[in-house]
Formats: structure tokens, sequence, C-alpha cells
């Protein structure tokens, strides 16, 4: 037996060898545990879409092409830049500079010739119409009614018949482009004010949303502060429970074994006391069934020794079997209640509960340990608030709100002269409708006058004998001319007032709108009072609005545009590391200390050793053995032959004696059966139960103190560097905050706020409604009217010579075999 426990000594000494060994080679493993996953936090929000009103686009304007060929021909100088700043500084008094002004003539050249050839017929054409007026009605010019008749005649007519409709036809077709752009002049003109309301509205729209966007990126911040304080405001839980979570692997199964083992022993406690009961109970029991045995045997040897007992002497040896002589003992039982006393009064589930306890404290121990610098951290948090709030005061943001200001009353002001300026446009379109209908009244003549001559005129007849539609036809192209005479000289005096004006502001405003020249004569230094765009914008250089233009027309951001990043070092601002590392000192100053585990004392552990080897040393086969003896003794068998000794006797006394000795044998085996017998099944199964027991403890303890023993060499060596790495998880976590905001804050202000691509679509939008529309339908009006105004000068000539061929002529003249015969009228005397 002693050898026995020596050996399980050893093996559990081997044990606790392997689990230290064990705990060295997984110490590192344990002490460094997967990082957590940070908490996603709140993710910074995109910036809002600002929503603009649709922009017209620029379309091919109608003539659009032939008009600008015609006044790049006549204009092909370029922008005349530093002539027109000379006009502006001398605010367009110029006229004692000869050489000013020569350099203005020089550049009007085409347009002067232009003038000069209205002005020529403006001039020529009320006077010739008046000279041919007064020369027809002296009876030449066409005023004589005669027509000489030749061989060519026919040929004359046809080919000043299809001059005239030709030359009609092409000012049908410029009147009807008259209609078309006096009608398109309208609709821009209505539609001006509309359209550059629209585009007002979304520069303040844009200029509203540049101050909310960098709202929007400050209130990000706040909300990323937000979230790290309350990280900090939660700092046990957090910080705790990842403690917690690298612990818990080794620790939750030692635990978990103590309790365990701590059931066990609960068990082997319960077993032994119910043991020890049944053998008190059965040993009282046994020593009372030994002295009625012992009673019934001395008499039963009394009888059989009476003289007169028949066969008796024969039975003696029979007696000897007659005995309850037997005890039950368990060796070492005493040592095991002992060992389970002492690790029952050890309360292993105290311990556990203690260890659990120690265990659930540990965030509330952080958040005691670093309330302090909790504190500090959170008035470092505001400092970096305070200093992210500082981008929005290096943003012009001031001069942006009275840029929209300005732009708001200039809204205004257009919308309250819109009626007016619809008023006057309703007016400017009836004088074009009636210009268009003037030019067409005289194409009407013209084709009335064709075709009634087509219809009307018979070859054959004779000049003098000509129908009336003829002669209408004739009417109608001579009504034609003198419309023509009467108003082509005012017309080309509208042609040339808007073409002057017209021509000048497309060479002058329009094409160099279009090219940026115009943007780079207004950025002109001094040429408006006032006007700098870096003092405006508090920017640090110069900034050209040719540049400015540019960079919105490819939607580029306020930070690249005004370039914004000579004002402030955005990366500096943004620099978490500089707050992290003041963070990170706050956390390395601060300590956190975490309460002693100690799972089992070594006094627990020797106790448990020892009731190990008690369970394993107890000798259970040795009990089941006496039970098999006490359950096979069987008394009936010497009372039967008791019996059968009693048939054979004479004497009825010891026949008395020996049934009543038997009936006596019979009561105690009855008692027996239903005393003994019950206890020892009681027994024998208390027995099996703590030989399973037993068979399970010395696995269960070893188990437990290499559990125990790995555990709690995991808690003195690497609680400490568990404590740091999970302080620096969580600052990484937390700062990780500001890193995603920072690199979004920084890509947000450098690439997204203030895309200033709205400013330059106005800026194109503008010059759409201005030019596009407005001063390219209105110089093809003019374009139109003076197309129909140069040919109405080949078409006045050939109607007046085609309607000789339709008119009835008063004088007749006949051509007959070559020779032409003048039919005159008789010469009448007069008398004295």
């Amino acid at each position: 037996m002693g050898a026995c426990r020596s050996v399980w000594r050893l093996g559990g000494c081997a044990r606790l060898v392997s689990a230290w060994i064990g705990a060295l080679l997984l110490g590192s493993s344990l002490a460094l545990p997967p990082p957590a996953t940070c908490p996603k936090g709140v993710s910074p929000m995109n910036l809002i879409q600002t929503q603009y009103q649709s922009i017209p686009r620029a379309d091919a304007g109608f003539m659009s092409g032939v008009v600008q060929s015609f006044l790049h021909t006549v204009q092909p100088n370029p922008f005349p830049k530093d002539l027109l700043v000379k006009f502006v500084e001398k605010r367009g008094n110029i006229y004692d500079d000869k050489k000013t002004i020569k350099e203005v003539l020089l550049y009007e050249v085409g347009f002067l010739v232009c003038a000069a050839i209205g002005i020529v017929y403006i001039i020529l054409m009320p006077l010739v119409g008046f000279c041919l007026a007064c020369c027809r009605c002296c009876g030449y010019c066409g005023g004589h009614m005669y027509q000489e008749q030749t061989k060519a005649v026919h040929c004359h007519r046809r080919g000043l018949y299809w001059a005239t409709l030709l030359t009609t036809l092409v000012i049908l077709a410029g009147n009807i482009c008259m209609f078309f752009t006096n009608q398109l002049l309208k609709v821009s003109v209505e539609d001006s004010s509309v359209e550059l309301s629209n585009r007002l509205g979304n520069l303040q729209t844009y200029l509203t949303a540049v101050p909310h966007q960098i709202d929007s990126v400050l209130i990000e911040s706040n909300k990323t502060v937000d979230e790290v304080t309350r990280s900090l405001n939660d700092i046990g839980p957090l910080l705790g429970r990842e403690i917690q979570r690298s612990l818990e692997g080794p620790l939750n199964p030692a635990l978990k074994s103590v309790s365990d083992i701590a059931k066990v022993v609960n068990r082997t406690s319960v077993l032994l006391v119910g043991l020890n009961s049944t053998l008190t109970q059965l040993q009282s029991d046994v020593t009372v069934v030994q002295a009625n045995v012992s009673s019934v045997r001395d008499s039963i040897n009394s009888t059989l020794r009476y003289p007169d007992c028949n066969g008796c002497s024969a039975y003696q040896s029979e007696l000897e079997r007659l005995t309850f002589d037997t005890t039950i003992t368990i060796p070492s039982l005493n040592e095991l209640q002992s060992a389970v006393d002492d690790v029952t009064k050890a309360n292993l589930n105290s311990k556990v509960k203690e260890g659990e306890y120690l265990f659930a404290s540990i965030p509330q121990r952080v958040t005691n340990d670093t309330r302090d610098m909790v504190q500090n951290v959170k008035q470092q948090l505001e400092v970096i608030k305070r200093q992210i709030s500082l981008v929005k005061g290096y943003i012009p943001v001031s001069a942006l709100s009275k840029i929209s200001d300005t732009l708001g009353e200039a809204q205004r002001y257009i919308d309250m002269y819109s009626p007016q300026a619809e008023w006057v446009e309703m007016i400017r379109w009836g004088v074009g409708i009636i210009l268009s209908c003037v030019v067409l009244l005289v194409v009407v003549c013209n084709l009335l006058g064709l075709f009634l001559g087509l219809v009307g005129l018979s070859p054959q007849d004779d000049p003098t004998e000509r129908s009336g539609t003829a002669n209408c036809a004739g009417t109608f192209l001579m009504a034609g001319a003198g419309l023509s005479f009467l108003f082509s000289w005012l017309f080309m005096l509208v042609v040339l007032i808007l073409f002057l004006l017209g021509g000048n502001v497309y060479t002058l405003v329009c094409q160099p709108w279009r090219s940026g020249q115009l943007l780079q004569f207004v950025d002109t230094p001094g040429l408006i009072p006032g006007f700098n765009l870096r003092e405006i914008l508090g920017l640090k250089s110069n900034l050209p609005l040719i540049e400015v233009y540019n960079e919105c027309e490819q939607n580029r951001p306020l930070w690249t545009t005004f370039h914004l990043y000579e004002l402030i070092d955005l990366n500096d601002l943004l620099n978490v590391s500089k707050y992290k590392e003041e963070i990170q000192q706050q956390f390395d100053s601060n300590e956190i200390k975490l309460p002693t585990i100690t799972l089992l004392t070594p006094e627990i552990r020797k106790q448990l050793h020892s009731f190990s080897d008690m369970v394993h040393d107890a000798d259970i086969s040795s009990v089941t053995q006496q039970i098999k003896i006490i359950s096979s003794i069987n008394l009936t068998e010497i009372a039967g032959m008791l019996d059968q000794l009693a048939t054979v006797q004479n004497n009825t006394g010891i026949q008395k004696r020996l049934t009543q000795e038997a009936e006596d044998l019979r009561g105690i085996q009855s008692g027996i059966v239903t005393t003994i017998i019950p206890q020892l099944t009681q027994l024998n199964s208390n027995i099996y139960a703590l030989s399973v027991v037993a068979s399970e403890i010395n696995g269960t303890v070893g188990d437990v103190l290499n559990k125990v023993g790995t555990a709690q060499d995991f808690l003195n060596t690497n609680t400490t560097q568990i404590v740091k790495a999970a302080s620096r998880g969580f600052l990484d976590c937390q700062m990780g905050y500001f890193t995603k905001y920072a690199d979004w804050a920084n890509l947000t202000i450098t690439q997204q706020i203030g895309r200033c691509g709205p400013v330059a679509e106005a800026v194109d939008s503008a010059e759409v409604v201005v030019c596009s529309n407005m001063v390219e339908s209105l110089n093809a009006f003019w374009f139109s009217l003076g197309w129909c105004m140069i040919f109405l000068v080949p078409s006045i000539i050939f109607s007046i010579k085609l309607a000789k061929f339709y008119r009835r002529m008063k004088h007749s003249d006949v051509y007959e075999n070559h020779i032409a015969m003048n039919i005159l009228p008789q010469a009448q005397v007069k008398p004295y």
C-alpha cells in the first residue's frame, strides 16, 4: 500500500512539472493575446451635394456662323486691351488725345467703312428715288408710255422676269430670317431675367453651401471628439473587458476545474457521511444479533448435553457453525474522512467565487485607477477641438458672405426692372414686326406683279391693248419699287445703328468673353477701383481672375483655387501623431493596479494531494468481501437440523427445548433478513458510489492542479504586460478615430469643399444668355435686314424695267418685216 502511495505521488509530481514546463512554453502566446477588433465608431458622413438649377447650354445660334464670319472680316484686329485701359482710365475723355483717337479709328476702320457705305446708301436712296420720280414725271426715265418693239423684246422680258424673281426670293429669304430672329430676340430677352436670376441663385446657393460644408467638417470633428470622450467615460467597461478577455483564456478553465473538484469533494463528503451512518447502524444491529446468536447457541449446547437426549452428541460439531461473530471495517476510513474534512473546510467554492469576483471587478478597478488620467485627456481633447475649429478662420467665409449679399442685391434689381425691360422689349419686337412686314409688303408686291404678269400678258397683244391683269402686274412692280425707295433708307439707318451696336458688343465683349481675354482685362490692376481679389478674400498672393475661372471650369475645390494652402498648414493642424504623443504620455504615466488573484494556496493544494492519496489508498475490496460473508450466513439450516433432532427424542422436555431453540434461530434469521441485509445493500451501494468517485478523483485532482498552476503562473508573470498591451490597444483604437477623421477632413477640405464648378457655369451661362442668345439674335436681325436692303437695289432696277413690259402703253410701236413702223398721231394745223 505504501509503495502504491509513493508511486502515485511521483506521478503527481511529474504532472506538476509537466504543467509548469507547458506554462513556460505557452507563456508568450498567452501573454500576447490577439488584439480585439476596434469598435467601428462614428463614420464621417459625406458632404451633402448641393442641388443647382439647370443651366442652358450654348447652342449654335441661328445664322451665327454667317454673322460671325462677316464680323470677323469687318473686325480682324485682336482685342484692344491697352486701348480700352486708356479709355477707362481717362473715363472716355479722349477728345484731346489725338494718338488715342487715331488708335480708335484704326481699330474701328472696318466698322467705319461699313458705316460709310451705309451712310452713302441712306443718302443716295431717297435722292435717287426723288430724281427718278421727277424724271418720270417729265416723261423721261420710262415715264413716256411708249415701248419700242424689237426682235429681242420677249427675251429681254424673260430675262428681267427671272432676275426680278430671283432677287425677290433672296429678299424673301432675308425677310423670313428677320421674322425668325426678331422672335428669337424677343424670347431671349423675356427669358434673360429668369435665367440670370437662376444663375445668381446658383451662385448664392454655392456661396451659402461653402460655410455649411466647412461647418459639417467641424461638426464631424466634434463627433469624433465626443466619440473618444464617450470611450474615455466608458474606459472601465471597454479597457477592463479587453483585459478580462486576455485573462479569461487560462483563468476560466482553472476556476471551472476548481468548481468541479469542489463538487467532487462535496459528493465524497456526502458519501462518507452516509457510509459512516450505515456502518454505525449496521455495527449496532450486528452486535445485537451476535448476542442473540450466542444466547441461543449456549441454550442448544446445554440441551444437547442432557443424558436423555438421543443422538445429540452427533450435533455437537454443528454448533461450531452457529456463530455471527463478524465485523465490517474500512481501512483508512478515518484518514479519508479527515482529508475530506480538511478540503471541505478550505471551502473551494468560496475560492472560486473570490476569483470570479476579483475577475469581475477589473472594469471598476480600471475606472478607479484611470479617473485622473481621463480628466487630463478630456482637457487635451478640448484643446484638439479648438485647434481644428481654427480651420474656418483661415477660409474667407465673411468675404463669400459679402459677395452673396451683393449678388442678392443684383437679383433684386433684376426682379425690380424686369417688367420695364419686358415692356421695352415688347415695343422693340413690335417695331421689328413692322419692319419685317414692310419688307414683306415689297416682296408681296413683286410676287403679285410677277404672278399677274405671267398670267395676264399675251405676247401677241399690242402694248396699247394689254389686259388689265397685265397692267396690274406692272402697277404692283412699280409699287414695290416705290415702297423700296420710300423706306429702304430708313431701314438702312436702323441697320447702321444696330450694326455698330451689336457688332462692337460682339467683338469687344462676347468674343473676348469666350476666349478669356475679357477676364484678363477686368483683372487689370486699378481698372476697377477697390477691386483686388487678394485683398477681398484675404489671400497671400495675387490671384488672376482667369486662373480662378480656369480652376472653376475644372470644378476644383477652394483649397487649390484660392491657394488656401498658403494660409494654413493643414497637414500640421490635422497631424494626429503630435496629439497622440501627448495623450500617450498621459496613459504611460497612469498605472492600473489589478487585484492579485490567488486561485489555490499551497496549503489547499497540499490538502488536495492528501485527499487524492487517501481516496487512492482506501481498500474497498475487503469491505465487499466482508459484506459477502455476512450475507452468506443462514441460521435456518441449523434450525431445520434441530427440528429433525426433536422428532427422535423420547423426552418431551428435551423435544420442546429443541423445538423452541429452532424457533429462536428462525426468529434471529428473520431479523437478519429484515434488518441486516438492507443495511448491507445500502452499504454496498455507498461503497460502489465511493469507488466511482475515487476513480474520478485521481484524474480530476491532477487536472485541477495542472490548470490552476498554469493559470496562476500566467497571472503572476503576464498580468502587467496584458494591462499595458490592452491600454496601448485602447489608445490606438481611440486615436484611430482621429486618424480616420483627419484623413477624411484632409480629403474633404482639399478636394471637396467649395468645388467652384457652379461659378464657372454661372459665368458661362451668363455669356450664353447675353451673347449667344441676345447679341447673336440682334446681330442676326440687322444682318437679315441689311441683306434685304442690299438686294432692294437690284430689285428696284429689275422691277421698274420689267413693269414696262406689263403696263398698258399709250403709244404703239409695230414691228413688221424687220422694219419698225411707228404709228404717230396725225398733225393738226391750228388756225391763226
